[in-house]
């Protein structure tokens, strides 16, 4: 997961599922410094008046009516939000609206911008005009879907999104994906996907990125808008039909399981994850090093690949096949099932793969 915001909504949905998440946030969320964007928003408003104004958050409506009045804005805006249909996410915004002397038209009870969303969508916002509070980083799905919807979106950008402090856990992420130790990564913005490819490029990573995208590790979008720094890039990515959270997941339940190999090996089923391999059904959790030598042998089921091959499949192995020997015991004991691969003596190591599917496998 790259998300900043409702990450732990979304990491809840995935492990209900049974799914092993990796969270590194690729954005922070810091109050606008410049307000040159605030600006242009508001009097963009005050121009030509929305016909609806979401408000997302108390601490940045403040600050919204707070930069107007230093702009001597403050009275024509408050006397525009009075005019128009004004929606809370929650309680805390709802109060900060009346504490500026206005009264919202409606706010969902599950403090929930779905609920939001939905109530838009109902009314029908074709043609419509309306202002969204933007609240760092973009709302999963909800300005791509007012906008499939005929709205006329105005964002109000009242913070700004920058690299994370720590990038400890974004590189853990990347170096993870180029690895292939992960099924999946998901986007819930333009921004995260955008800053996760800048960091990629940075450490030099960016080619190696891109292959793992297109070919293991499934880049999945919360919708066309989060998707486009991903498909500028030429990376294709899966969207649910509808641009939310639980959808997503739903997206991910079902896409996943169909990309599995699975492998007929000395009587076994062996089913390869990101960072585990199932046996028969049964997981079996296997270190970074015994899945990449596992992801090599797999390559060509049934085919001896030497140490020298192995070795150079191992992250940062240097030149000792010795590490390769190391690596391949680890994965034998975390596999529960030695015969799986078998040792051909001075020659390399290969899948044990069932006879009647070598002929299947046979030309790689």
């Amino acid at each position: 997961m790259t998300a900043a915001r409702r990450a732990d909504e979304l990491g809840a949905l995935l492990q209900r599922r049974g799914a092993s998440v990796l969270h590194a946030p690729a954005l922070r969320i810091v109050p606008l410094a410049d307000d040159g964007e605030l600006l242009a928003a508001t009097k963009d408003l005050l121009d030509r008046a929305p016909d609806v104004v979401v408000a997302t958050t108390a601490i940045g409506f403040r600050g919204w009516i707070e930069a107007a009045e230093g702009w001597g804005l403050g009275e024509a805006l408050l006397g525009r939000l009075g005019e128009v249909e004004l929606l809370a996410r929650g309680p805390k915004v709802k109060g900060a609206i009346r504490a500026a002397g206005l009264t919202e038209e409606w706010s969902p009870s599950s403090e929930s911008m779905a609920e939001v969303l939905d109530r838009l969508l109902e009314e029908g916002v074709e043609g419509r005009r309306v202002a969204v509070q933007l609240h760092g980083e973009p709302l999963p799905g909800f300005v791509e879907s007012l906008r499939a919807g005929g709205a006329e979106v105005v964002g109000v950008p009242v913070y700004r999104w920058m690299p994370p402090e720590d990038l400890g856990p974004v590189d853990r992420l990347l170096d993870t994906t180029v690895a292939r130790g992960l099924d999946a990564v998901t986007f819930t913005s333009a921004p995260a996907a955008a800053s996760l490819l800048s960091r990629a490029e940075d450490r030099g990573l960016l080619p190696e990125l891109l292959a793992a995208l297109h070919h293991d590790v499934l880049p999945a979008c919360v919708g066309p808008v989060t998707a486009l720094p991903l498909q500028a890039r030429g990376v294709d990515t899966v969207q649910p039909e509808r641009f939310r959270l639980g959808p997503l997941v739903q997206l991910l339940c079902q896409e996943l399981p169909g990309r599995a190999r699975t492998l007929p090996v000395a009587g076994h089923r062996l089913e390869i994850r990101g960072h585990a391999v199932l046996v028969d059904g049964a997981l079996r959790p296997v270190p970074p090093a015994g899945m990449s030598l596992l992801r090599a042998l797999c390559r060509r089921p049934g085919w001896v690949v030497s140490r020298a091959d192995l070795l150079r499949s191992l992250p940062g192995a240097g030149r000792d096949e010795h590490a390769v020997e190391t690596a391949m015991a680890r994965l034998r004991t975390a596999l529960g099932t030695p015969k799986l691969i078998q040792t051909v003596v001075k020659r390399g190591y290969r899948l044990a793969l069932d006879p009647a599917a070598d002929a299947k496998y046979a030309d790689g």
